[in-house]
This record gives structure tokens, C-alpha cells and sequence, in this order.
């Protein structure tokens, strides 16, 4: 069934320090996932936060002489000062310590002891306090490290709350029968191999050892665990369970709605066993997707700020401009898979593509209509030059491929398919050089469709790189002499839409960038987070 509305979400991230690239990384992506489903003209609700309760941020609060309220309404701040700079798009942000999200966990953990999903038990074992997970002695083996982040952990011991995982593994199976419900597949393959064939016990959902979190009505010495609270943000944000629940209807009751959810591998376990199972606890449909995306990682690994290896945004942004670094994380780093941030890389991407690529092109062709037509765009004829056939069968075939990827979350290789586009756009300039046609008055009719194909090639190339080039895009179809109404994206296969439309000389939109230069700068970035 073809879905009308979309429900978009990335992990919560977790404030116990500034924000980096790498947490950009993720909601860029999901950003233009979302850009791109309103573009043609579909409802979206886009979700994004911030994961504030837990023993971490009580230590953190504390060492830095604050509340942990005081601690995480600091460092919210600094993420949604970030987002801002990034042109995120969301159309919410959800904050654990909200009261719409701490009266839904309530709820819902109210709801999982009526039912009898959870029982008093009592916690044995060893505690990551930086991954606020538990671990069993096989897992943490000899050494007690956390088989996640590698740091060590400690004994645990205290009266929890469990939820009773094998009452609803058969469904969890079959929700594991469609291999599109977790992409990558080797993702559920590995949540397969690891947890669920060994034998999945019950999780603990309750904490007595700490005060930092939602506490729990019917026993007020607990707070939720970490991992109840923070899923239920997908739920609280859209109103599950209060009066008004208009977006809850919408974006997660109805059918016609896709759910998806995109996280880092780190959290996968959670998001694809325990999220699914709390779901079906609570009656609810499960997530369509629950997409696992890779790391964005340096030279000499994750960056962390403990290595000193991260890039803060913010600088970047200054020197370069927003939608450099936006193309940036959208075409380097394969969506799903690993990536690496090289200053090198960088550069590089933002003069083979977006000056050399985009720039240049909009500019020779802007130039060459002023010149050989006063400004305007000749009227598109189909077929009037060798090569113009297959421009016009590419146009068709990427935007065509454009939807197909995008649709699966294949963001990267989706605007690879653009930038070949633009790529081609270019090579045709040199194969009819334009400006020898000028001199001959017999190939006026030639020339002609040079000029139109080119300007077309620019508009549909800016309309598929618009999710990504939020600031750029107005800019060139204003050079083209579009209105609002006709950039938009059902006028894409519209051949005549720049017909007799007056360009407009526009600025350099992505100026080349000195290479030795540049990578000096952005190593020097390294390890300054502010």
C-alpha cells in the first residue's frame, strides 16, 4: 500500500557533551529524508531530541556544580543552536524531562504492571554507566569491560523491575520475517546471532540506585531505566495517550503512515528487540523501518572528545556555508555503512562537485543565454542535436531512479545519480561547443536546444539537490527566472517550463576552494569543540 504520511525519527541523543559533526551526520540525513517527502507533496512529521535522565548525567551534573536539570538545559540548548545552524527541519524536539513525555512513560509502565509484563525482581550483575546498560559475566568476560564501548564496568546489585521478554519473542519473530523491517540486513542477522538465539532475559526497566529519572507511580524508590524512558519519546512527542492525540492518529495509528526510525548501530539492540516487544505490550503496530546508519569516523577512529579528533560544525558552516557541509555528509559517507572525515575529502567534494559541477555549470549556461539570447530561454525542441536524447532520457531516468532510492533511505547513491546528471550537463557543453554554433546563423536552431537542455538539466538538478542545498537552490532558480510555483516538483518533467523565461546573472555560488589551504584549516579544527 502506497503511504500518504511519514513518521521520521533519529535516535535521542544523549547530552553529556557538546554536539559534533558526527551527531550532524545523522539528522542531516534524516533531514533531507524528510525535505524530500514534503517536496513531493506528502505529510511528514520529523523527530528529533535529546535522552536526559540517567546515573551518567547525575555524575556529570555534579562534577560541574549543577542540578541535573540546570546540566541538561545547557546542553539541550547547544543541540538545538546546532540543528538551527544546519537548517535541521524538524518539526519537533523532544526532551525526556518534558512533562508530556514523563506522564507517558508513567503511563505506560502503569499499564505494562497491569498486564503483567512486569514483575519486582531483583538486579545482579555488571553495569556500564556511560552505555547505561547491563551486562551478564559471560558478555563482559574476564576483564569486566563493557563489550560495547571497551571501558570498564561495575558489580551491580539492587531491587528492579523486569520486563518478561519471551512473552512476546513470537511476535518479535515474525515482525523479523520481512527483511525490510531492519536495514542493513546484516544489522538483524547480528541481533539474531547475539541476542536472540542465545537466549534474550528479561530486561531490567527500573533503577533504585540513582534519582535522575521518571519516577515510577506505584513505587516511588524507582525511576524508569533508561532505556523504557527514552523509547517512549517516539510515542510521547506525538501525544500517545493525552487528550490531544491528533499526531499520534495520524503518524503512528494510521495505516497510511510509515513509520521510521533511524539510529546508530550502538543503540540497535534496543530499537529492534525491546522497542518491538514494549509495542506489542502496549497493542501498538510496529515501526516500518528501523534503519541503522554507520559511523562518521576519523583517521584514527570514533571521534570522541577524549582523542581530541572532533570537528565542530560551526566553524565549517562560517567558512564554507551550510549546504557545503550538508552535501558533504549526504554524498561522502554511504548511508548505512561507515564513512571517514578527512579535511582532504572535504575540500575535495566541495570543488569537484559543488564548484566544478553545479557552480560552473549555472554560470556558463546563465552566461551563454545572456549572450546569445539577451537573457532568455529559447523554447525546448526535442531531439534537435545528436546528444539530445540522451539528456532528455537521462533526465527522466534519474529522476525516476531520484524516487526509487530516496524512498528505500539509499540517500547517498540518490544524489550520486543527480551530480552524474550535472556531470553529463557538462560534457555536453564541450561536445556541441555552443560557442562555435554562435558563429554560424544556420545552427541558430542548434543552439537553441543547447541553451534550453542546459537550463532544464539545471532546474531538475537544483529541484533533486534542493532537500540537501537549502540555501543555494532558492538562489538558481531565481537565476532561471522561476516563480515558486513553477519550481515545483510536479513541473520536474515539464520540458517547457523555462520557455522564453529571463535568467538572471547570479552570484558564485560555491567559490573554489584553495586545496593546500583549506586542508590546513580544517585539520587545524580537529579537537576544538566549541
Amino acid at each position: 500500500m502506497l503511504k500518504k504520511r511519514f513518521y521520521i525519527t533519529t535516535p535521542i541523543y544523549y547530552p553529556s557533551g557538546n554536539p559534533h559533526i558526527g551527531h550532524a551526520y545523522c539528522t542531516t540525513l534524516c533531514d533531507v529524508f524528510a525535505r524530500y517527502k514534503r517536496m513531493r507533496h506528502f505529510e511528514c512529521y520529523f523527530l528529533t531530541g535529546t535522552d536526559e535522565h540517567g546515573l551518567k548525567i547525575e555524575k556529570n551534573a555534579e562534577k560541574a556544580g549543577l542540578t541535573p536539570q540546570e546540566y541538561v538545559d545547557n546542553i539541550t540548548n547547544v543541540f538545538t543552536k546546532l540543528w538551527s545552524a544546519m537548517k535541521i527541519s524538524n518539526d519537533d524536539f523532544i526532551r525526556t524531562t518534558q512533562e508530556r513525555h514523563i506522564t507517558t512513560v508513567q503511563n505506560i509502565f502503569s499499564k505494562m504492571l497491569e498486564n503483567d509484563d512486569i514483575y519486582l525482581g531483583k538486579y545482579e550483575g555488571w553495569y556500564c554507566t556511560p552505555c547505561e546498560s547491563f551486562w551478564t559475566e559471560t558478555q563482559v568476560g574476564e576483564n569486566h569491560l563493557c563489550p560495547d564501548c571497551g571501558r570498564p564496568v561495575e558489580k551491580a546489585t539492587e531491587e528492579s523491575y523486569f520486563f518478561k521478554t519471551q512473552k512476546y519473542l513470537p511476535e518479535l519473530l515474525k515482525w523479523y520475517d520481512n527483511d525490510k523491517v531492519i536495514t542493513p540486513i546484516n544489522r538483524k542477522n547480528e541481533m539474531l546471532n547475539t541476542f536472540i538465539k542465545p537466549g534474550l532475559d528479561d530486561l531490567c526497566v527500573s533503577r533504585t540506585s540513582f534519582s535522575w529519572g521518571v519516577q515510577i507511580r506505584e513505587n516511588n524508590k524507582h525511576v524508569a531505566y533508561v532505556w523504557l524512558d527514552a523509547l517512549c519519546n517516539y510515542l510521547s512527542a506525538l501525544g500517545y495517550g493525552a487528550d490531544h492525540d491528533e499526531l499520534y492518529q495520524k503518524f503512528w495509528k494510521s495505516e497510511e503512515s510509515e513509520i521510521i526510525h533511524v539510529i546508530g548501530a550502538d543503540i540497535t539492540r534496543f530499537h529492534t528487540i525491546y522497542w518491538p516487544e514494549f509495542l506489542k505490550a502496549l497493542g501498538l503496530r510496529l515501526p516500518d523501518r528501523v534503519f541503522v546508519h554507520g559511523l562518521l569516523m576519523m583517521k584514527d577512529g570514533k571521534m570522541s572528545k577524549s582523542k581530541g579528533n572532533v570537528v565542530s560544525p560551526y566553524p565549517l558552516i562560517e567558512r564554507y556555508g551550510v549546504d557545503a557541509i550538508r552535501y558533504y555528509l549526504v554524498r561522502e559517507v554511504v548511508f548505512g555503512q561507515d564513512g571517514q572525515f578527512t579535511p582532504e575529502q572535504f575540500v575535495d567534494r566541495v570543488n569537484v562537485d559543488l564548484a566544478n559541477n553545479i557552480g560552473n555549470l549555472v554560470s556558463r549556461t546563465i552566461s551563454m543565454i545572456q549572450k546569445y539570447f539577451d537573457g532568455v530561454v529559447p523554447n525546448f525542441e526535442k531531439g534537435v542535436n545528436p546528444q539530445d536524447k540522451e539528456i532528455e532520457d537521462m533526465v527522466l531516468e534519474t529522476i525516476f531512479q531520484y524516487e526509487n532510492k530516496l524512498d528505500d533511505l539509499h540517500i547517498t547513491e540518490a544524489f550520486i545519480d543527480v551530480m552524474n546528471l550535472l556531470g553529463r550537463a557538462n560534457k555536453y557543453i564541450e561536445e556541441t561547443a555552443p560557442w562555435t554554433l554562435a558563429k554560424d546563423e544556420t545552427k541558430k536552431k542548434n543552439l537553441e536546444s543547447v541553451m534550453s537542455h542546459l537550463a532544464y538539466v539545471i532546474f531538475v538538478g537544483t529541484k533533486l539537490l534542493e532537500p540537501v542545498l537549502v540555501e543555494k537552490s532558492p538562489i538558481i532558480f531565481n537565476a532561471l527566472g522561476l516563480t515558486k510555483e513553477e519550481y515545483d516538483y510536479d513541473n520536474l518533467k515539464n520540458f517547457n517550463v523555462l520557455n522564453n523565461h529571463k535568467v538572471n546573472k547570479t552570484e558564485i555560488l560555491f567559490p573554489r576552494l584553495d586545496v593546500a589551504k583549506e586542508v590546513e584549516y580544517v585539520k587545524g579544527l580537529m579537537g576544538n569543540n566549541k
